[in-house]
């Protein structure tokens, strides 16, 4: 019998993984568990920077704590062999000028080969300054990728947005000028996982306690991370309550864990309608003739995160 870790699965899809991994640490869980999945061949990891003064961290460098983060991740998972590079640790200054950094570079590489007929997914869970830097410089080849997208407000026609919800989503917030160029001006394809899906994606500190922690290094490094937000949170009188959402484990879940026959993200369900402009509030504005946005409206958040257990669980047990 072959160890656990040699599951009879090959990569079918490339991924690039853009994240703002010195932020809210549900990027780590979500670094963690690409870097386990075996149906995707991780090509590179892109660290991308904050909105300036966030409280997860509010230097100047955020893209390149994000690297270094992401590293941390990635050493324990024991995977060295994957590439991390730091993208802008500034948003677009206007929607016409790039932002060049070794995080465009690797996208662009990436996007330019021709070498593979594998897909190739661009797993965003932050602002997006380095594919709209990537699309700026070359538009041809970004469009021959899906980005997966992890923000972006409610589509009024399909839910409503959180009591007390900031005007402009977080991760718009970012760099809502690249957020523009990719809704408006670009011909990307898009997967958009909108605030109000991500919020579905609670786990429980029980969870993160029982299922992750105890599951070596990794496992205990991501669970500190996640908890960790909650007691610093308490120390300042904020009670987050027993759940916190891995609002970005949805790019897993919708790139490795696609269907075996006919590859799709089929336990989970979708709107295609056309994509709107975004304006500069942060707001939709709607756009008959825009190319198809896929818009996912209910994830299946069972099967992410029991994978996202499982895996833990096998190195720990090799």
């Amino acid at each position: 019998m072959p160890p656990p870790l040699q599951l009879p699965v090959v990569p079918r899809m490339r991924v690039v993984v853009d994240n703002d991994f010195s932020g809210d640490p549900d990027g780590l869980v979500q670094l963690a568990h690409h870097a386990l999945s075996p149906s995707v061949d991780l090509r590179g990891v892109i660290g991308s920077h904050l909105s300036p003064g966030d409280p997860f961290d509010p230097s100047d460098a955020t893209a390149d704590h994000a690297a270094a983060a992401a590293r941390e991740v990635l050493a324990l998972a024991g995977r060295e062999d994957v590439p991390v590079v730091a993208g802008s640790n500034r948003a677009l200054v206007d929607e016409r000028t790039p932002r060049p950094s070794a995080g465009v570079e690797l996208l662009l590489a990436e996007a330019r080969r021709t070498d593979t007929d594998l897909p190739l997914y661009l797993a965003c869970g932050a602002g997006l300054t380095e594919v709209a830097s990537a699309w700026l410089t070359d538009p041809a080849a970004l469009e021959r990728a899906t980005l997966v997208w992890i923000g972006g407000p409610e589509h009024p026609d399909l839910a409503e947005a959180p009591p007390g919800a900031s005007e402009v989503e977080y991760n718009l917030a970012i760099d809502l000028r690249a957020a523009q160029v990719v809704f408006g001006a670009s011909a990307v394809p898009v997967w958009q996982v909108p605030r109000d899906r991500y919020r579905q994606t609670l786990a429980s500190a029980a969870e993160l306690l029982t299922r992750v922690a105890p599951h070596g290094a990794l496992g205990a490094h991501l669970a500190a991370a996640v908890l960790g937000v909650g007691e610093q949170a308490a120390s300042r009188g904020v009670l987050l309550g027993e759940t916190y959402a891995l609002g970005d484990s949805p790019l897993v879940l919708l790139t490795a864990l696609q269907s075996a026959f006919q590859p799709d993200p089929s336990s989970s369900r979708s709107a295609t309608r056309p994509t709107p402009r975004i304006d500069g509030r942060g707001q939709y504005v709607e756009r008959p003739d825009g190319r198809p946005l896929r818009v996912f409206t209910d994830l299946d958040v069972r099967l992410m995160l029991e994978d996202l257990y499982a895996k833990l669980q096998l190195p720990a047990e090799a």
